[in-house]
């Protein structure tokens, strides 16, 4: 009996080890793939006018963008897309803003669209691709107001700028908080609940990944730093970042900060899920600011 036991303990404790390992296995391919470079053409749209550009960045990447112009008297807006998205998912609000007479830069994310990078990485180096562009758009029009609208990664590589973007306008659309949250989030919104335990699995990789700490991606600390007048949206069915957490991200910011819910909304194009309202809000907010 005593030596059916062991053989048991022995069978399980085998087992554990077996399912730990293939646990880290599988862990590492879905953190691979989900830092892989989302590299592809993007093809001009056919209804708003763009000039191609492009400018260097110290994320080591050629960033790819398109230019619209607006009135010489309004300022600049830089469109910000998010993960393993492109510029062309923010046509339609640049032809919002184009309509309201402001120049538009939107631009690829290296590693995304038509950036070459090596991965994504989740903010890190994305952030010196946001501050790439608003240098790009100080030399082009110098002198000119210069706002930023971030969507989702496109919002936290804003954030994580450093130092901050000097910039008179940012609107921060879903951010995540702390990537270590947004992990967790995700994996809940697959798993359930007690997904949010595997966590450790993929967060431990970001360091070895793309080289940075899981400190280094926290836009909910670093909007604390960013003095310029900050428009926060959120949706309040957002699985991806939680309406709690952007409730925090909006406590955390200093002045001068404004915050605007989307009754309904989930991780999703604002301006597809309530037009009228984010044309008004973000008009506004532009207006006030940009002078």
């Amino acid at each position: 009996m005593i030596r059916y036991f062991h053989r048991k303990r022995k069978l399980l404790g085998l087992w554990l080890m077996v399912t730990l390992f293939f646990g880290l296995v599988i862990s590492w391919f879905i953190g691979g793939a989900l830092v892989a470079p989302a590299n592809h053409p993007v093809k001009l749209p056919r209804d708003l006018a763009v000039e191609p550009v492009s400018f260097a960045s110290t994320s080591g990447a050629t960033i790819q963008g398109w230019l619209v112009a607006g009135e010489t008297n309004r300022g600049v807006v830089i469109l910000q897309h998010g993960i393993r998205a492109d510029k062309s998912t923010l046509v339609s609000r640049a032809k919002l803003l184009s309509q309201a007479g402001y120049t538009v830069l939107m631009f690829d994310f290296q590693a995304h669209g038509e950036s070459i990078g090596q991965q994504i990485t989740l903010g890190y180096l994305e952030s010196r691709d946001s501050q790439a562009a608003v240098d790009y758009i100080k030399k082009r029009f110098p002198g000119k107001p210069i706002a930023v609208i971030g969507v989702s990664l496109g919002a936290a590589a804003a954030a994580l700028a450093n130092p901050p973007l000097d910039v008179q306008a940012l609107v921060f659309e879903m951010m995540y908080p702390t990537v270590i949250e947004a992990t967790k989030d995700r994996i809940e919104m697959r798993l359930g609940p007690l997904g949010r335990c595997l966590s450790p699995l993929l967060t431990a990789q970001i360091k070895l990944r793309i080289g940075c700490s899981p400190d280094d991606l926290r836009p909910v600390d670093a909007v604390a730093k960013i003095t310029a007048p900050k428009l926060f949206l959120a949706g309040t069915a957002d699985h991806e970042t939680k309406f709690s957490e952007a409730e925090e991200i909006f406590t955390n910011a200093v002045e001068l900060k404004s915050f605007v819910s989307f009754e309904g909304a989930r991780h999703q194009d604002l301006l597809s899920f309530a037009p009228d309202k984010y044309q008004t809000t973000v008009l506004d907010f532009l207006k006030t600011n940009l002078k």
